[in-house]
């Protein structure tokens, strides 16, 4: 198995070496990080100033191959029909998802940026949309990396790695 990281639109080079890492170590696979392409000009919302995270899932479609699952990274802010945002979205039976860095910064909320904050956020996304492309759903424990992310406060609480129950159903 291997996991490829594929930015879309701008994405910071630092926060990108650093997940590939945190990922690496997280599934123990190799993880390698594609060159970045556009950002869909059709998946742009102009009355919402966000990104329909379902059309950058299809541009990820094509692109997979059997053997490998596709996690992009933006930095665009992104949402999903029903939902006000979302911090990533996945689609399990492709074995594509994306996150987006947007809600992550500590800027966006007032805040003094906090770059450790901000990679460990990237990462519990990350895993966690990775975790559904191998089969998982959301998990009811708080600190499991596939509880589900109501707010920033929820994937602060939460780990970046899978709790006893997630762990031995990971699908491989």
């Amino acid at each position: 198995m291997e996991i490829w990281l594929q930015p879309l639109g701008q994405v910071d080079i630092n926060n990108l070496e650093v997940l590939q890492s945190g990922i690496q170590h997280v599934f123990g696979c190799p993880v390698n990080l594609k060159p970045s392409q556009s950002l869909p000009l059709n998946a742009f919302n102009q009355e919402r100033k966000q990104y329909l995270s379902d059309i950058l899932l299809e541009q990820l479609k094509a692109d997979r191959h059997v053997d490998k699952r596709i996690l992009g990274i933006t930095g665009v802010n992104l949402y999903t029909e029903g939902l006000n945002f979302v911090f990533g979205q996945a689609d399990s039976l492709k074995g594509v998802a994306v996150i987006s860095l947007f809600l992550l910064h500590q800027s966006y909320y007032g805040l003094p940026e906090d770059e450790g904050l901000l990679n460990e956020r990237v990462l519990k996304e990350a895993v966690h949309e990775i975790g559904h492309t191998f089969g998982l759903d959301h998990c009811s424990d708080g600190y499991c990396v596939m509880h589900f992310s109501n707010s920033l406060m929820d994937t602060d609480i939460k780990k970046s790695v899978f709790c006893s129950r997630c762990q031995p159903r990971l699908l491989f």
